[in-house]
């Protein structure tokens, strides 16, 4: 997952083909549908007024808002969505791994 978001996000990322932009984005996607029930599962067992919880669960509704939106036409508009997809899951991962951690 993180090396999907690196392909995006990293300060030497090369924007990729269309072709392999439309692959990646569904990679991101894909990640993030799975990320979000188990993060979401994780932040549950914490006690109501955690804030780690708190800031968890406001990441699971920011990335199923970001998995209803579309990206604009055009390969800037195809980028800029996947780096938003990117850098939901990147904030995924990092909540899952914190409270996994715990």
């Amino acid at each position: 997952m993180r090396s999907a978001v690196r392909r995006l996000l990293a300060e030497d990322a090369q924007l990729p083909s269309l072709e392999e932009l439309e692959t990646l984005t569904l990679q991101l996607r894909g990640h993030i549908a799975l990320l979000i029930p188990e993060v979401e599962a994780t932040a549950g067992r914490l006690p109501k007024g955690d804030v780690p919880r708190y800031c968890a669960l406001a990441c699971v509704g920011e990335a199923r808002g970001k998995l209803s939106q579309q990206a604009r036409p055009g390969t800037g508009g195809s980028a800029a969505h996947a780096r938003r997809l990117a850098r939901v899951l990147n904030a995924l991962v990092d909540h899952h791994e914190n409270l996994s951690a715990s």
